[in-house]
């Protein structure tokens, strides 16, 4: 025993003169190790690699905007959402808030994907409001087009939704990444650790988003193919927003098509008109995917801006037009439209064409007009403040709604700013003879009326948006007319007026210049007509 324990001390010191002689050479490599070490973890977490695509289609489709650098989820987070905070999407799917996924792809046309510290992270761009779906009869398989309307995007209630999970207690490090963990995601002990510490951040981020976002609370449900335009801004720069009036509170309009933007140049943009800057839009959008001045992917949003600009066309009617009809309707839009709207889905040509008609003109609803005030356009010109060759000058506050082109209206439905009007045939009568309730969110062609069916609540598995103009008392509504404030004269005044269908109403848009007094069968001629742009 003695002879091992004198042993055992002779090793130890000689070790330890061993470490003593190379100590410098044994210092040199611990450094040099923490260096690499170090070097390596800067690598990991600085890397700014957004996916990319060559085909710009795609690029639209899952290209990045810049605004996954900030509000980006990591991706399997992302996948284990829908379940984790399904009472509050409606469904476990993403599927269930109608965004749509192509074959090969593992996330919903409108996202983007970046790697950023350290982990690849998701988050909306451009297409996700301005990609949807039609399909002929619903047995047919649903047929994507880029640059229509989100036609079946329930934007409001996916934003409703996030805030009302990270609130929830089962947000939490073990739970989300549990979550991601069952929905296929596969971590290494480094990404569990930066989740498990990334996890809380979303969570305050995405409280905080709820917060700035309380104007939801304040206005009617928008339901899918809509969304409020202009009160993220207001929400972005901090406004006091209990403060505001009531009649500068609601904000829900429809998804825009975004095709041909070579041929608005210089036309006033947006429903009311308040910009004719192209350029400034496209930055101004940005802010909804996240695309902030510090954030945003400058040279990815060129691409898509060159693409728009000049390749981005609507597909052709898929289905037999009645080309006599046609040729009858092609006169009186000529009467009745062209001058307002352009002589053909290619042809913008027209006087008034991209101007804005006052609003005691066109009497549609003036809610989204009165929401975007001249505060709002003094005070947006501040958002790029910083960057001199890209500030905002071509904002400003209007009086009316823009005369827009009507290429692909087949794919426009609902009409009107606020999507009221479920088709166009719908549209050419008065007001008083136009749904008063409808349901939006179906995708299937309404070949007779030139929109979407818009008569079902539902249609298998899918339910769709109840959209109501005004107060209609049925068995579906669970409150009589009579209980409720306000409403008739929601549609009495061209003033916005709070309540229930603030911003829904379907008026406007109607009289002998607008040829809703014209015989049947020649409204029907126009809409055959519609049919060829």
């Amino acid at each position: 025993m003695k002879a091992w324990l004198s042993r055992a001390s002779a090793r130890i010191a000689a070790f330890l003169r061993w470490l003593w002689r190379n100590r410098w050479k044994l210092v040199l490599g611990v450094v040099l190790l923490a260096v690499l070490l170090g070097l390596w973890l800067w690598w990991h977490l600085s890397r700014d690699e957004p996916q990319t695509f060559d085909d710009p289609v795609q690029h639209f489709k899952y290209g990045s905007t810049g605004g996954d650098r900030i509000a980006g989820i990591p991706i399997g987070i992302w996948k284990g959402l829908p379940k984790l905070c399904a009472p509050y999407f409606g469904g476990d799917t993403w599927e269930a808030l109608g965004f749509n996924f192509e074959p090969g792809m593992d996330r919903p046309v409108g996202t983007s994907m970046r790697r950023t510290i350290g982990l690849d992270r998701v988050f909306l761009n451009c297409a996700a409001c301005h990609s949807g779906t039609w399909r002929a009869d619903p047995s047919a398989n649903r047929t994507l087009v880029v640059g229509m309307p989100a036609n079946r995007l329930d934007l409001a209630r996916f934003a409703r939704g996030l805030g009302a999970c990270a609130a929830d207690e089962r947000f939490n490090p073990w739970q989300v990444v549990q979550a991601a963990e069952d929905a296929g995601a596969r971590y290494s002990l480094l990404e569990k650790y930066q989740l498990f510490l990334a996890v809380p951040a979303i969570k305050e981020f995405l409280i905080l988003a709820r917060h700035r976002f309380r104007f939801f609370d304040r206005e009617p449900e928008s339901g899918r193919g809509r969304f409020d335009t202009f009160n993220p801004a207001k929400a972005l720069l901090n406004w006091p927003l209990e403060m505001l009036p009531d009649e500068e509170m609601i904000g829900n309009v429809d998804f825009p098509s975004v095709w041909l933007q070579g041929q608005r140049t210089d036309m006033r943009l947006h429903w009311d008109g308040n910009n004719d800057s192209v350029e400034e839009r496209n930055r101004s959008a940005s802010f909804g995917s996240g695309g902030v001045p510090t954030t945003l992917d400058r040279k990815a949003v060129e691409r898509i801006a060159d693409w728009l600009r000049e390749r981005a066309a609507p597909p052709a009617y898929p289905f037999p037009i009645d080309k006599q009809r046609a040729a009858r309707g092609q006169q009186l839009y000529t009467i009745y439209c062209a001058d307002c709207h352009g002589a053909t889905g290619r042809d913008f040509s027209g006087e008034q064409v991209g101007k804005v008609v006052p609003i005691e003109h066109i009497r549609t609803d003036p809610c989204r007009l009165d929401n975007y005030t001249y505060a709002l356009a003094v005070e947006q010109s501040n958002l790029y403040a910083a960057y001199p060759d890209e500030r905002f000058r071509r904002f400003r506050k209007t009086h009316g709604y823009a005369n827009m082109p009507l290429d692909g209206v087949w794919l426009r439905a609902p009409y009107l700013h606020n999507g009221s009007v479920p088709t166009i045939r719908d549209l050419l009568e008065p007001a008083q003879r136009r749904p008063a309730m409808f349901y939006r969110g179906n995708d299937v062609i309404d070949r007779r009326k030139l929109g979407f069916v818009s008569d079902l609540p539902a249609q298998g598995k899918e339910r769709f948006f109840r959209y109501e103009t005004r107060c209609i008392d049925d068995p579906a509504r669970k409150t009589p007319c009579a209980n409720e404030t306000n409403p008739e004269n929601l549609h009495a005044a061209n003033s916005c007026v709070a309540g229930p269908w603030a911003g829904n109403s379907n008026r406007g848009h109607e009289g002998p210049e607008y040829g809703t007094d014209l015989p049947s069968d020649d409204k029907d001629a126009i809409v055959e007509y519609l049919k060829t742009f």
